[in-house]
């Protein structure tokens, strides 16, 4: 093969040679031709070539062309072809399939069973760590790290059914182990759609503060402001509290002032405007 045929396959990331397997990544990455590519693929399962990255390469194709039904089938049905220390990795495909194409059991139990797995000793191996790839690199990921993970995919999961109690305890868990600033917003965000306005505050002001790992990203800083805009526009004023209460402004401020005097450093806000306020929290769960 001439250095110019070689320099090729680097530039295009494609094996050398003529099996199904190589001519289907052809279609996939050269010729752009992902309906051809899935044939080239089923046929390189079929013969046995490179089964296991024939699958998973083909399930991603389907994928991009919102085929998830079909990619789906393929690997729970030839999954048994590929060596068991591919199987992690195809759990993980079907999760992300699960999660597009909107199977949220199934993508549920799925993750509770690679969460059990962590329980048994059985994750990586057995190893504490494992080589990951994003976007070309690589990176080491422990096992307390995949276990965070897993698990924000799962609270993710529960939001979209829309049990935010049980998303609250998964995200909580979550951080407890690997805390992040993305898995925080979550978090604030199943508190505010139980009414729990005060503890989505403490959440999400802390990684306003640069307290939470990613903290810097821009994204979740930005959502976080806008899940405390939220929490804003559903919390009655407690001007709003007095009008109720028949009580008038000058009074509340007086009694106010002497509040921020007296009371223990925790609360500022009058005992009765804490009462209703969790009345209030309570009728909008």
């Amino acid at each position: 093969m001439s250095s110019k045929d070689q320099q090729f396959h680097v530039i295009h990331k494609v094996p050398q040679g003529h099996s199904p397997y190589v001519k289907a990544k052809h279609a996939q990455v050269v010729e752009k031709d992902p309906e051809a590519a899935i044939l080239l693929f089923w046929k390189a399962i079929n013969a046995g070539d490179r089964v296991e990255s024939a699958l998973k390469d083909m399930a991603v194709v389907m994928k991009q062309l919102n085929r998830c039904e079909e990619a789906i089938e393929a690997v729970n049905s030839f999954r048994g072809l590929c060596p068991k220390q591919s199987q992690e990795s195809l759990d993980n495909l079907l999760i992300d399939l699960y999660k597009k194409f909107g199977r949220v059991d199934e993508q549920i139990d799925l993750i509770k069973r690679k969460v059990r797995l962590i329980y048994q000793g059985e994750i990586f191996n057995g190893k504490p760590t494992k080589t990951a790839r994003s976007h070309g690199k690589k990176f080491q990921v422990s096992v307390q790290q995949e276990t965070s993970r897993l698990l924000g995919n799962l609270g993710w999961a529960y939001i979209k059914k829309s049990n935010y109690l049980t998303a609250e305890v998964v995200y909580r868990k979550a951080q407890m182990i690997d805390p992040d600033a993305n898995k925080a917003c979550n978090l604030g965000f199943c508190l505010i759609k139980q009414g729990r306005y005060d503890d989505a505050r403490r959440v999400l002001e802390e990684t306003l503060r640069g307290e939470v790992l990613g903290s810097e990203d821009i994204r979740a800083r930005n959502r976080a402001a806008e899940l405390l805009m939220e929490i804003k526009a559903f919390e009655p004023a407690e001007s709003e509290i007095a009008d109720i209460l028949g009580l008038d402004d000058d009074f509340v401020t007086g009694l106010e002032l002497l509040l921020n005097e007296w009371a223990p450093p925790r609360s500022k806000r009058l005992p009765i405007f804490e009462e209703i306020s969790s009345f209030r929290d309570q009728l909008a769960c």
